[in-house]
């Protein structure tokens, strides 16, 4: 075994390009602001830092006096004016290293001007004063690579950093046909990863001992009972650690650095694997070997929030006159969606020498606006305002909540330069959200069908006897987008080789994966599925949604989320194909939030172009169809209110109407009689 000196630093530069998360943005106003955040792995010895900007300003703004300066956590740098260019412009800037952090904040902030003139004027604010920020903007780094550190931490940083996983050099290796218990303890190292993995266009791969080609700069988790480790790695360890324990222990080497996760039970090393699991707890051990038992905490934290999202745990101040945003992210329990009656309570602070009568805060939540309100002098030192999220309102699992305030200043005759005025948002701002738990069996509420308490919940996962390279790339799509949703490593995953019992049938949630040959439970759903096989099971056949070529529904995989034969409040996912190959082909639109938010159905049909189609089914999308009754009567509470006064109104004045014709007619009988006498 080779170790590494502590801050050993490769010779060689390296470089990574940051994307931002941005989608193209447009900032309207004469004085403009937007913020971008980045990261700066604390392992890189950074030579050089560039900020390319791709941007646009409106056609009509004077190039002589408009300008763009730019801000790293709180500190100007730069300040340009734009080009005389029509269409979108690049700028590529250097950041000084001493303003960069572990987590960056990059402001940009521009004061667009529409005309010049050499005397004082009142700059009004029109449609034309606006600057474009295109997605595609980056951070690229130069840098040199410092080795890990003998540690479980710096291995950790190292495993899950953006350019290792970027690069392809994080790998999770099991042996070729691992332990049921194994294969268990690897998917819950990969959910613990794509937890916290911040890039969403990589992942990292779960893969087979033959398969590993481990290289220099590779970082390896190995996870593997005690007599299924490869003798190199065995002898790392003796017997003794593992009795009753399960290690986590690093082993560096020339042909690259790993982890080793092992014990001798099925039970322990999934306890070391949720150990792994732990982002907070692989931090803070800073020594080369971790001891798990059976007794060691190894659950993540939970954060009880009763409904209540806390905006910002610090002051968060705006500078500056004109337009400004600022924005937060509120993400829900996976398992659950918003309800009728969230609210937002803002409260903030702003300066006295505004404009009260052009200034004011807007409140939005993604892009549906709440309401605004005036500033006023009376309540600069303190002001609060309380919007509702209007009914029906759909927000999703994660949202934004905008907070924009528009800051005139009084008597204001000259370009933009100060940033005397300001406000500020305080920490016991909040979101107040009312939810439900999600019950549509559809791909929209895919994986959330599948979660419970924010962790997966109950996963029965039936899967080929004899599992492929082929067949470790689908179960890595699958899990790799389950973590990414899951905050807790708490759920239970069993992997099942045959059909399981009737009681797991009925009570867990079923993922199987397979084609009819190697998986007998496709051939006994297939029934059941909306793209059923062909009596030889050698392909799909056509259906009403789709006419299918006999020799094209030999290649196709499809992903159907089915309802289960056992108990109608569950589903299943089938991801099936009639070759392995074609089984990964549907879980390729299963491994990234960007790719299942496209499907909108119950069923998915992928081909070997990478064409895919989604389609509807069920005409009756809920899982729980009394729990749906139930909602819909409560939501219309007020409205059956309604209508059983005007029934019960309608009853009296009939009543009423009866009793007077009855007098009426007893009355005329009356005079009949009198007449007679």
């Amino acid at each position: 075994m080779s170790l590494v000196g502590v801050g050993q630093v490769h010779a060689e530069d390296l470089t990574y390009t940051q994307n931002f998360q941005n989608d193209t943005t447009t900032l309207s106003g004469k004085s403009t602001a937007t913020s971008m955040y980045f990261t700066k792995m604390d392992y890189w010895n950074v030579k050089k830092a560039t900020f390319n900007f791709n941007y646009q300003v409106s056609q009509l703004a004077d190039k002589t006096t408009s300008d763009i300066t730019l801000s790293m956590n709180g500190v100007k740098f730069y300040s340009f004016r734009p080009e005389h260019k029509s269409g979108f412009q690049s700028k590529a800037v250097e950041i000084p290293l001493e303003l960069l952090q572990g987590t960056n904040k990059l402001e940009i902030k521009g004061q667009i001007l529409n005309k010049k003139d050499a005397k004082n004027y009142d700059l009004a604010q029109t449609p034309a004063n606006w600057l474009t920020v295109k997605s595609g903007s980056n951070v690229n780094f130069k840098y040199e690579l410092k080795d890990p550190e003998n540690t479980l931490h710096s291995f950790y940083d190292h495993f899950s950093g953006e350019d290792t996983v970027t690069n392809q050099h994080s790998k999770i290796v099991t042996p070729d046909q691992p332990t049921k218990g194994g294969l268990t303890a690897s998917m819950t190292a990969l959910a613990g990863e794509s937890r916290v993995i911040t890039t969403d266009n990589d992942q990292i791969n779960v893969v087979q001992n033959t398969n590993m080609d481990a290289t220099k700069g590779d970082y390896i988790l190995y996870v593997a009972k005690y007599d299924n480790l490869p003798k190199a790695l065995k002898q790392e360890i003796s017997e003794k650690d593992v009795e009753k324990r399960a290690v986590i222990k690093t082993h560096y080497t020339k042909k690259g650095d790993y982890l080793i996760v092992t014990a001798k039970t099925d039970g322990l090393l999934k306890k070391a694997a949720q150990f792994f699991a732990n982002s907070e707890l692989m931090h803070q051990t800073d020594k080369s070997k971790e001891i798990v038992s059976s007794l060691t905490n190894t659950f993540t934290s939970e954060i009880q929030d009763e409904g209540k999202y806390q905006l910002t745990n610090a002051i968060d101040k705006i500078k500056g006159a004109g337009h400004r945003e600022t924005s937060y992210f509120v993400t829900l329990p996976n398992d659950r969606t918003n309800a009728d009656g969230s609210k937002v309570r803002l409260h903030f602070r702003y300066s006295k020498n505004l404009n009260f009568k052009r200034s004011l805060v807007t409140v939005y939540v993604n892009d549906t606006t709440l309401g605004s309100k005036k500033l006023t002098a009376a309540k600069a030192n303190g002001d609060e305002v309380t919007l509702e999220v209007p009914k029906g309102t759909s927000l999703g699992n994660s949202f934004e909540v905008r907070v924009a305030f528009d800051l005139e200043m009084k008597d204001q005759e000259t370009s933009d330069n100060s940033e005397t005025p300001w406000a500020e948002v305080d920490t016991n701002s909040e979101m107040k959200v009312k939810s439900e738990k999600s019950n549509d069996l559809l791909f929209t509420n895919y994986p959330t069908i599948f979660m419970k308490n924010q962790t997966y919940n109950n996963l029965a996962v039936v899967i080929p006897k004899k599992l492929t390279a082929i067949d470790f790339k689908s179960l890595t799509n699958i899990f790799n987008l389950m973590g990414a949703y899951a905050k807790s490593n708490t759920g239970k995953i069993k992997f099942y080789t045959e059909q399981p019992n009737q009681d797991t049938m009925i009570n867990d949630n079923l993922i199987v994966l397979g084609t009819p040959s190697n998986n007998a439970m496709i051939k006994s759903l297939n029934k059941d599925l909306y793209f059923k096989y062909s009596d030889d099971y050698r392909g799909f056949v056509s259906n009403e949604k789709l006419s299918i070529e006999e020799d094209y529904g030999k290649t196709i995989g499809t992903a159907q989320l089915i309802r289960s034969p056992e108990n109608s409040k569950k589903g299943i996912l089938v991801l099936t194909g009639a070759t392995p190959e074609a089984s990964y082909l549907a879980s390729t639109q299963l491994n990234f939030k960007k790719n299942i938010d496209q499907f909108t159905g119950d069923a998915i049909v992928v081909d070997q172009n990478n064409t895919h189609y989604s389609y509807r089914f069920k005409k009756n999308k809920y899982i729980d169809r009394n729990l749906e009754h139930k909602r819909t009567i409560s939501k219309n509470s007020q409205l059956i209110i309604y209508l059983g006064i005007v029934f019960l109104a309608l009853i009296v004045i009939g009543f009423g109407v009866y009793l007077v014709f009855r007098k009426q007619a007893m009355m005329n009988g009356g005079r009949k009689n009198a007449k007679q006498k």
